[in-house]
């Protein structure tokens, strides 16, 4: 057998594998030998078949199944001996394997192309620079906050006449068409110039307006809908709402029955410890917020900064290839461009990985695992039995889904070191903003 890499760029090369029969033979006489002593044939008995008749009726089959086991093999060593670092997998030249004559030919040659990774430089370190937000609650975002929770639970009447705060529920039909669907209509959900149509009517009443002039969101009005966005932006002209009930929500009071109620009895005793105690929790909320956009403005740096090479002629067919069926080529031009950036950010956490010697052990794993028990039944209140039992219930949860719960876990905790390194070693500028400025900055 004789294997050679035959390098047409620093980016692509081809693999050639050539076979004489000698390379092939004597396992395809094993395979005969075999097949004749397993064969089931009338007028033979079982194991006497002989193996020349085997030869005539599988001779073909056998010697396709020999050659296509060895010829992968065969790649899969050479890449791994040489420490081939590819993209993608080997893509096979398909108009070689057509013209094999496998009745008659004794020696065979196959050829693959594939994509090599480029020899990039990564920097991680204190040039790399990066901001990160503290968001400052301050006292209008904090009686927001309250105003909203004193509605999610406050009580629902059905007053006669309709207010700017309420929601209406009715049935929405169009003025020309087909279309009826009843639904609730949140007023503040309506642009502002054409509210004053649904306020102040009554239960019976019908209204009549623009759809689009009324809901020049669609994402706002497919939500109302539910329907797609592109469905919502398709409607248009005049629709009729007949207007069945008004729902009005009187917010709730502050007292004690609605501390209990968020936040356990006799947990908050007034309502400073009221207001300190949300205050804390939506700071851990936009904390959880900040720290996810530094780590994918942390991302987004390396992978701009970071100049990798792809040979994007031989990606673009390993795509097509890859999903055969699935995508036409168009799909993949358009596609192209993002699917490069997550190839590139992956070479990167590979490159970090190794030079840095980045590891997970089992007991990473598994210690994420019981966090994640932990979390799914909450942590307060855990018993000692249940506490007990944590290992083997982590153990029960990493085996199930035929080793995917594992490979799972391990990819988010090696994602998780990867990133704590990073944010270790890039230098950090803390920014602290108000959270409308932080919505703004995350917007872009």
């Amino acid at each position: 057998m004789d294997i050679t890499l035959d390098k047409k760029s620093p980016l692509e090369a081809s693999i050639k594998i050539k076979l004489k029969e000698v390379d092939y033979q004597p396992k395809l006489d094993e395979k005969v030998k075999d097949y004749s002593k397993k064969a089931h044939l009338k007028g033979f008995r079982k194991g006497k078949v002989p193996t020349s008749l085997i030869r005539k009726m599988y001779g073909k089959s056998l010697i396709v199944e020999e050659i296509n086991h060895l010829v992968s093999h065969s790649l899969t060593d050479y890449i791994k001996e040489n420490d081939l670092k590819l993209i993608g997998d080997p893509l096979p030249n398909m108009d070689l394997v057509k013209d094999i004559d496998w009745e008659n030919q004794k020696d065979f040659e196959f050829e693959y192309s594939v994509g090599l990774v480029d020899d990039f430089t990564l920097d991680v370190s204190k040039k790399v620079k990066v901001k990160s937000y503290e968001i400052d609650i301050d006292d209008k975002t904090l009686n927001e906050t309250i105003e909203n929770l004193q509605k999610q639970h406050g009580n629902v009447t059905n007053p006669e006449e309709s207010i700017e705060t309420d929601s209406l529920y009715g049935e929405l039909a169009a003025g020309d068409g087909d279309f009826s669907k009843e639904l609730l209509i949140p007023i503040e959900s309506v642009e502002k110039k054409e509210r004053k149509i649904l306020i102040g009517i009554k239960s019976g009443t019908t209204v009549e307006f623009d759809i689009q002039k009324a809901f020049m969101d669609s994402a706002e009005l497919a939500k109302l809908l539910e329907t797609s966005a592109d469905e919502a932006a398709a409607m248009s002209g005049s629709y009729k709402f007949t207007l069945k009930n008004v729902n009005r929500t009187e917010p709730a009071e502050l007292n004690q029955e609605f501390f209990d109620k968020l936040f356990g009895k006799d947990v908050v005793k007034d309502e400073a410890d009221f207001r300190e105690r949300v205050k804390t929790e939506v700071a851990k909320n936009y904390h959880r917020d900040s720290q996810y956009f530094l780590e994918k403005t942390v991302k987004d740096v390396l992978v701009d900064k970071t100049k990798i090479k792809f040979p994007d002629e031989f990606l673009k067919k390993w795509l097509l290839h890859s999903n055969e069926g699935k995508v036409t080529e168009a799909d993949v031009e358009k596609e192209y461009d993002l699917y490069v950036q997550d190839l590139k950010w992956s070479l990167i956490v590979n490159k970090l990985t190794e030079d840095q010697g980045i590891k997970v052990e089992h007991e990473d794993v598994k210690e994420s695992a019981k966090n994640l028990i932990r979390q799914q039944f909450g942590a307060a209140g855990m018993s000692e039995q249940f506490d007990s039992n944590l290992d083997s219930f982590a153990d029960n949860y990493l085996q199930g889904q035929d080793g995917q719960n594992y490979m799972r876990v391990y990819n988010q905790v090696r994602a998780e070191k990867i990133m704590q390194y990073m944010l270790a070693n890039v230098t950090i500028t803390p920014k602290k903003v108000k959270p409308e400025e932080f919505q703004k900055i995350v917007l872009g």
